[in-house]
């Protein structure tokens, strides 16, 4: 059972989150888990300006995907950071090459799930996550989220991300702060839900 993560990171809170998807699929016995990051479009001038230089080379070892690697997953998890209420144009350019594995239907009935991340508590999460989500539907895929049994997507006593769409990360203008540790634990949650009804779908 492989379970593919394809994530955009610009300041590496969308990463942080994709580790912590990946160890919680890791925790359901026989899921084969492989992170992958998408390709940047901006210059490394532009970079250096935004001020995120240093931490794209933190996680400049993650290979870049191609969409082959959909493909040949069982379950696939997508990180993506919100831009306006919206996935960010280099995810955007990813998933419209893959037209061909539409047309083939080579996605259908394989499972996803959807992450992210944004400057502040109203910026565009859930409209991020229910906007990528037409994708998948698009491409008859299995959609799952964070239902509401799992604490940490209702937590009162801080401000987090996170909810029955998919987990998120409230990160602050620019580097900002750190997911919280709610945050990386709802997005664990949701990466071994995934591998868990993965397995299950193709175990049946």
């Amino acid at each position: 059972m492989k379970i593919n993560i394809i994530f955009y990171s610009l300041y590496g809170h969308v990463y942080r989150m994709a580790e912590a998807a990946a160890a919680g699929a890791r925790e359901v016995e026989g899921a084969e888990v492989e992170l992958y990051q998408i390709q940047e479009t901006f210059t490394p001038e532009i970079l250096e300006k935004m001020g995120a230089t240093d931490a794209k080379k933190s996680f400049a070892h993650i290979p870049v995907a191609t969409v082959d690697k959909l493909a040949e997953a069982d379950g696939i998890i997508f990180g993506v950071p919100t831009r306006f209420g919206m996935i960010p144009a280099q995810m955007q350019a990813f998933i419209d090459r893959t037209g061909g594995l539409w047309s083939k239907g080579a996605l259908v009935d394989k499972v996803g799930s959807i992450f992210t991340s944004s400057a502040t508590q109203h910026g565009g999460q859930e409209s991020t996550i229910l906007g990528f989500s037409t994708v998948l539907f698009h491409h008859g895929m299995i959609i799952v989220g964070v239902p509401y049994t799992y604490p940490g997507i209702s937590v009162q006593n801080e401000i987090s991300g996170g909810g029955p769409y998919g987990s998120s990360s409230i990160a602050g203008n620019g580097i900002g702060k750190l997911p919280t540790d709610n945050e990386l634990a709802t997005v664990r949650f949701q990466g071994r839900r995934v591998a868990e009804i993965t397995k299950k779908m193709i175990c049946k």
